[in-house]
Parts: structure tokens; sequence; C-alpha cells
């Protein structure tokens, strides 16, 4: 099974760093500095801020509205980071994204309504074994990865060629 990564586009966080500090709290958002890497997955770039690099911490509903008017069962939101001037990742075809490696991951198997069909944990080296697991079936329209530990959405994980 063919499939692809796709990160966030870029666009609707750029406005966020070039708030105040004060602007950035009212609307629930922070900057940060990465003092680590890895550490700070970027959901846009896919890939972890280098230390020193400036980070948005904001929070995201990456799941939740299936006609854009009614929340959805299975709505969600949560932190995540942007990286500070990142562009969004070329899709990732048939391989994982940097952002992935050494994580383990819960994988969300969603159908075409939203609702999930089914989900698993994959560690480490298991994760492409999981999105093959996942779209195997055939109710499975797109994959929502997220990082187990955390629980913070990582990114889409769409078959490849089926044109969603």
């Amino acid at each position: 099974m063919s499939f692809r990564i796709v990160g966030l586009e870029a666009g609707p966080f750029a406005d966020y760093f070039r708030m105040s500090d004060a602007e950035l709290r009212r609307s629930g958002a922070r900057v940060l500095i990465a003092d680590a890497h890895p550490g700070y997955p970027c959901r846009v770039s896919l890939e972890d801020a280098r230390e020193g690099e400036r980070v948005l911490l904001v929070n995201f509903t990456s799941h939740g509205f299936t006609d854009g008017s009614a929340p959805h069962p299975y709505r969600t939101a949560y932190a995540i980071y942007v990286r500070d001037g990142a562009s969004q990742a070329e899709p990732v075809t048939d391989r994982l994204p940097p952002v992935f490696a050494g994580r383990t991951m819960s994988l969300r198997g969603f159908d075409q309504e939203g609702m999930m069909v089914r989900a698993l944990l994959a560690g480490p080296g298991e994760v492409e074994e999981g999105i093959a697991t996942l779209f195997a079936e055939p109710r499975v329209a797109c994959i929502h990865a997220h990082n187990a530990a955390y629980g913070c959405f990582a990114a889409r994980i769409e078959r490849e060629g089926d044109g969603q």
C-alpha cells in the first residue's frame, strides 16, 4: 500500500510569531526557544527544531468537523510545535519523515466520514508496518499519527493515488 505523509500549511501560524508575549498568552499560545534536539517536532516542516530555534506552541484541532459546521465525536485538539519560518514539507511518499524517528506513534485510522475504524500503537521501526496494517482495512480513508507519549498530532497519512 502506497502512502504519503502531509505536513500542515505554514500560513495559519505565521501571525503568531509577530505577536507580543501578552497577545500570545491571550490567544493561548507561546513562543519558546528549543533547548534540546530532538524535542520540538514541527508539524509544518516535519522536522525537529534545532537548539536555539524559536518555536510556536499552540493548540491545534487536527480532527473534528465533517461538514465544516458541527463538532465531530472524534474531535481532537492538542498542543503542537511550529518552527519560526518553517515552510510546509513536501509530502513524503512511502517513507517516514525525520520527525517520526525514534518516536512511538499512535496511529488512528478514520473512514470518509471521520469515524475511527481502528487504531494501534507503533514503536520505532514499526510505524510503516502499522500504516500498512491500517490501510489493509478498506474503510480506512486516512490515518492521523500522534506522538504516543505526549498525545500531540504529528501528521496526516493518506493513501497515495486515492485523491484524498
